[in-house]
């Protein structure tokens, strides 16, 4: 048998893929997994006993006292899965109505302002060329 050949022999067999995958995902353990392996750590009692347990379904001792805690918590919604990052705040019904009127406010500061500028200046301009203008009225008493 050539070279090619054992190759060829040793693929179709079923050697073990040497290749590594490229990005590691995140376990998740189900809550009734969570129970029963809380219930075989609770059973351990001779020496090694945890660590092999612990070995055999590739966990750490972290899981374990994280599990028991919620567990303490509230069995089911302690021991369900949890999204993870931060927590959304609820969203309040007013407060965009009260950010946008604040954003109207502003920008209406801004046009009353720019008016009474512009309003100076037109009494500036008629001093100056000595028009008579009608008596002042307070639009913001209006």
């Amino acid at each position: 048998m050539d070279a090619k050949a054992v190759d060829l022999v040793e693929a179709v067999v079923g050697r073990p893929d040497p290749e590594v995958p490229g990005k590691a995902r995140r376990r998740i353990f189900s809550a009734a997994y969570k129970c029963r392996i809380l219930e075989k750590a609770d059973q351990c009692a001779g020496p090694g006993e945890m660590g092999s347990l612990l070995r055999r379904e590739g966990l750490h001792s972290s899981h374990l006292t994280k599990w028991r805690r919620q567990r303490e918590g509230g069995v089911l919604a302690g021991l369900a899965p949890q999204k993870r990052g931060p927590k959304l705040e609820p969203v309040k019904p007013l407060a965009r109505r009260v950010e946008e009127q604040d954003r109207e406010i502003s920008m209406l500061r801004k046009k009353l302002e720019q008016a009474e500028v512009i309003i100076g200046f037109q009494k500036k301009v008629s001093e100056i060329l000595g028009i008579t203008l009608m008596p002042e009225v307070d639009v913001r008493k209006i």
